[in-house]
């Protein structure tokens, strides 16, 4: 049976790497740093293939533990990057990162797995892990920008009300204007993958549409929950 998408081949993969290492060429020739580039080029591959191994396993799982145990920690790693910006805060501030994108992310994810998707079993990891790593990550970079933005109008002497509304409107931006170029001016990870592996892009435009307004609302619930939330600090 010939596979629904291209293998790419181990070559293939090498070859794949020429755009970013002209790149580090023109960095080298131009006397510029590489050192930060190489790093981020080598800790990309390996992550990824690691990455690919571990999803390998975790979709052959049949216990729901491994699977919940997975969410737990996608959630407490996203709180802990998401505050990357307000590092003199991170410790103090980093269980209401967790609280917002837990109480934001979570039903959401629910809502789409149980009640659009309807997926027997509940955890079938092949669609609950990638779910859930597009809802948590949007919840992470909205927190992120919002708690960057928050702490910078604070500093300045804004009341918390502005602070705040500046704050949301910055978090939202990343997915205010993926909302106006998809379809236009980009076709999204998703989409572009179900076309590829041969399902019809009016079904696969469906599932993008669920996608964006999952993302859309994980990204501005978790957002106004962690400005809420940091009030009483």
């Amino acid at each position: 049976m010939t596979p629904s998408v291209q293998i790419i081949s181990w070559p293939g993969l090498i070859w794949g790497f020429l755009p970013a290492l002209v790149v580090v060429f023109i960095l080298f020739r131009w006397s510029m740093n590489i050192g930060t580039s190489l790093y981020a080029l080598g800790r990309m591959l390996l992550q990824l293939l690691l990455v690919g191994y571990v999803l390998a396993f975790i979709f052959t799982a049949h216990h729901s533990g491994i699977i919940l145990l997975v969410l737990g920690v996608m959630l407490v790693a996203a709180s802990w990057i998401a505050l990357h910006p307000v590092k003199q805060r991170r410790r103090f501030l980093y269980l209401k990162a967790l609280a917002a994108i837990a109480v934001a992310g979570v039903p959401i994810l629910a809502l789409v797995t149980q009640l659009i998707l309807r997926l027997e079993p509940w955890f079938l990891p092949r669609y609950v892990v990638p779910l859930a790593g597009m809802i948590f990550a949007s919840s992470m970079t909205a927190v992120s920008l919002a708690a960057e933005r928050f702490e910078a109008e604070r500093a300045r002497g804004v009341d918390y009300t502005d602070a705040r509304a500046t704050a949301l409107q910055a978090a939202l931006i990343p997915i205010v204007n993926s909302l106006f170029a998809v379809g236009l001016v980009s076709l999204p990870g998703m989409m572009t993958g179900q076309i590829l592996s041969g399902i019809s892009p009016l079904v696969a435009a469906r599932y993008q549409i669920v996608v964006m307004c999952m993302i859309y609302g994980a990204s501005g619930l978790s957002a106004a929950l962690f400005l809420v939330l940091v009030r009483k600090s």
